[in-house]
């Protein structure tokens, strides 16, 4: 028989065309989503204006020099015509959730004057994130938070400009609310008295996932206008969530005790005083996890496919809101935010009760003498030269260090004159330097949590120098917690002592300290608190 050769192969599909570059506006760009948002569609091609109440807060942002920002409000038509001129879709990520009692009426005028202004400058396209809502229950009998989120989507929808309402429930990030209260209920309450809440099915979603999909909406044909719910793999209670995030986060297991008394207010009033949450904010995050929020269908994902790996699952979205790294140190917003690299890090504009507890201790100190004296002092510390406060403590703290199994002071310092990124020097070691300005030591003393101290030197007018000095400490657990409120009362005389004495030094003593430290006797008449 005659061999019968194989059909051709079909020809290669033609590449998708390339998505045309949009003029987009983003509102809430100082917020959580928002600040996160501009860099992705920046880096899809996208020219970004942002409008800002405030455009002071985002300077901070790494992208701020690559938009353009108008100052205005959402509830001002002027600044909204203004800022909408000349483009071509508008995203909506603001909310006056925690602002008030009133903050329902105050969304829904919000809503309806941006989506008046949307249509009068002709937009093509408006996206919003809104809120997951559970099946089968009335609008009129959703917590208020949720309430007022469908309400400002149908609003938007109704607008007559093409619109994308995306409902999520909780976003896992670093600085999401309702993120950030799981953290600190998790890692402040080894044991917890519950309401019945903590039993209720979510499906949460990780913000990585939210941004890639909010950042797609902008391309999306104008006949696509209706409201999405998305979500990641998991279906699970926020019972298990805590549960999950104490082993991600390598806390003890959670004994977590559902009750009935605990009413919402009650519970809201409970984490008020629990976590560093503000109460306005805290109640209505509280009310609407009495809902359950799972999606019913996952239509987004025809318009807008997921990667090849899949969205996000719960156990990766909290490891990296926790930026665990492969050895399992946490970094902290305070040594991270200056350049984040993804969408889980830390933000300078995010606020002060996100990224985890971050407790510091800082001390200033105008010096009389110029920059390069002071910094010898600094370099100096440590080892035989001394931590210019209270031997007698340093020592103490060593001694109970090695009591414990850790190193003590007995490692010193290598060099007495230098020291160099990497060096040991007593139970520190110098994570970062900047000869003449900065160095930060990490602990490596045995403690619950991590720990750094930083001293910086800044030039002042008239030949002068200021010295900064920051202690710092991350606590693990509800220990981590206990000691930094047992340690503080001390930490007056310590560390107040030591940038006492290191001003001191330099101001009156500086040429013959200076000596000293080249010959490596700096220790023979180091000042003490």
């Amino acid at each position: 028989m005659p061999a019968f050769a194989p059909p051709p192969a079909p020809p290669p599909a033609p590449p998708p065309p390339a998505a045309v570059p949009r003029r987009i506006l983003v509102t809430g760009a100082s917020g959580y989503l928002g600040g996160r948002l501009v860099p992705e569609l920046l880096a899809a091609g996208h020219t970004v204006r942002c409008l800002a109440r405030t455009p002071a807060k985002l300077r901070d942002h790494p992208w701020a020099g690559r938009v353009e920002v108008v100052r205005g409000d959402v509830t001002d038509p002027a600044s909204l015509r203004r800022a909408m001129d000349g483009l071509d879709t508008a995203y909506y990520l603001v909310h006056s959730l925690g602002t008030g009692p009133d903050f329902e009426e105050t969304d829904r005028r919000a809503a309806r004057l941006f989506g008046t202004a949307a249509r009068e400058a002709g937009l093509g396209r408006l996206v919003y994130l809104g809120g997951l809502t559970p099946a089968g229950v009335p609008e009129r009998e959703l917590s208020p938070h949720l309430r007022s989120r469908a309400e400002v989507g149908r609003i938007l929808l109704d607008s007559g400009v093409p619109t994308v309402v995306l409902r999520a429930a909780v976003v896992i990030g670093s600085g999401s609310a309702s993120f950030e209260m799981l953290r600190h209920l998790t890692e402040r309450l080894p044991v917890m008295v519950t309401p019945r809440w903590v039993r209720t099915r979510v499906q949460p979603i990780a913000v990585r996932d939210v941004l890639r999909i909010l950042a797609g909406c902008a391309t999306l044909p104008p006949e696509v206008s209706r409201s999405f719910d998305i979500g990641g793999p998991d279906i699970l209670t926020y019972q298990e969530m805590m549960r999950r995030y104490a082993t991600v986060a390598g806390l003890p297991p959670r004994l977590i005790v559902p009750v009935a008394v605990l009413s919402p207010r009650l519970s809201s009033l409970w984490i008020g005083l629990i976590t560093p949450l503000p109460g306005p904010l805290a109640r209505p995050l509280v009310e609407s996890l009495r809902h359950e929020v799972v999606c019913r269908e996952n239509d987004i994902a025809r318009l807008l496919p997921d990667p090849p790996q899949g969205r996000t699952g719960v156990q990766t979205a909290l490891r990296l809101a926790l930026k665990r790294i492969g050895d399992g140190e946490v970094t902290t917003r305070w040594s991270s935010a200056a350049t984040p690299g993804a969408p889980s890090d830390p933000l300078p504009t995010d606020p002060g009760w996100a990224g985890g507890s971050l407790y510091s201790d800082v001390r200033e100190r105008a010096v009389d003498a110029p920059p390069e004296t002071v910094w010898r002092i600094v370099e100096s510390i440590g080892g035989e030269n001394g931590w210019y406060s209270l031997p007698a403590a340093w020592a103490a703290r060593g001694w109970l260090d090695r009591l414990s199994g850790g190193v003590g002071l007995r490692r010193g310092r290598r060099d007495a004159v230098r020291l160099r990124v990497g060096d040991s020097l007593d139970f520190w070691r110098v994570e970062e330097q900047e000869p003449g300005k900065l160095l930060r030591l990490r602990a490596e003393m045995r403690l619950p949590g991590l720990a750094w101290l930083e001293m910086a030197v800044e030039p002042a007018e008239h030949g002068r120098s200021r010295y900064r000095q920051r202690a710092l400490f991350h606590p693990h657990g509800l220990g981590g917690h206990l000691y930094w409120w047992a340690v503080s009362p001390w930490h007056h005389l310590v560390f107040n002592g030591m940038a006492r004495n290191i001003a001191a030094a330099a101001a009156g003593d500086g040429p013959r300290a200076a000596a000293r430290i080249g010959t490596g006797r700096a220790g023979d008449d180091t000042p003490t608190g």
